[in-house]
């Protein structure tokens, strides 16, 4: 929650940002000369602005790269491995630990509207599973290798992982 304020007041300061920068550009004459002059701007607000793009683009970087994953094991009930995993702006957790060779079923509760989250996808297994909103939907499958697999949404833009450990003792 506190990171979607975050995130809405930083967007909320580039466009107001941006706004300004615009109306500043734009002088009363040449709107009615249709002739453009150069307006020179004073170097403490080009700066302001270059470093708060700096900013705006090193907190992006830092969301997409290096913001921490949320990590769960599955917890095995009846012989099945089962983890819920809320879609909220993304998936929570992102990453997912299961056995390999033992039955899985990842409980997907949506409570995004957004329509990139409506379907998660499975490309290594072949599953592509459509999600309702305010629901939560069951995906079953059992994984028999040992390795790192992605699951994203429709559009490829929110991802999670399933990592699948052997499930034989070296």
């Amino acid at each position: 929650m506190l990171k979607k304020v975050l995130l809405g007041h930083l967007a909320g300061l580039g466009l107001l940002l941006g706004a300004t920068t615009a109306t500043a550009q734009m002088p009363i004459e040449a709107a009615q000369t249709n002739q453009f002059r150069r307006i020179e701007q004073p170097n403490r607000l080009k700066v302001g602005v270059t470093a708060a793009g700096l900013a705006l683009i090193g907190l992006e970087l830092w969301w997409f790269l290096y913001s921490k994953h949320k990590v769960q094991k599955a917890t095995t009930t009846a012989g099945i491995q089962e983890v819920t995993i809320t879609v909220d702006g993304g998936y929570e957790p992102s990453e997912v630990i299961v056995n390999a060779d033992q039955p899985v079923r990842l409980n997907f509760d949506r409570r995004d509207p957004n329509s990139c989250l409506d379907q998660v996808r499975f490309p290594d297994f072949g599953i592509v599973q459509d999600l309702k909103l305010n629901q939560t939907t069951p995906i079953e499958f059992t994984p028999t290798t040992p390795g790192q697999y992605s699951f994203t949404c429709g559009m490829n833009m929110f991802r999670g992982t399933l990592n699948v450990q052997s499930s034989k003792p070296t």
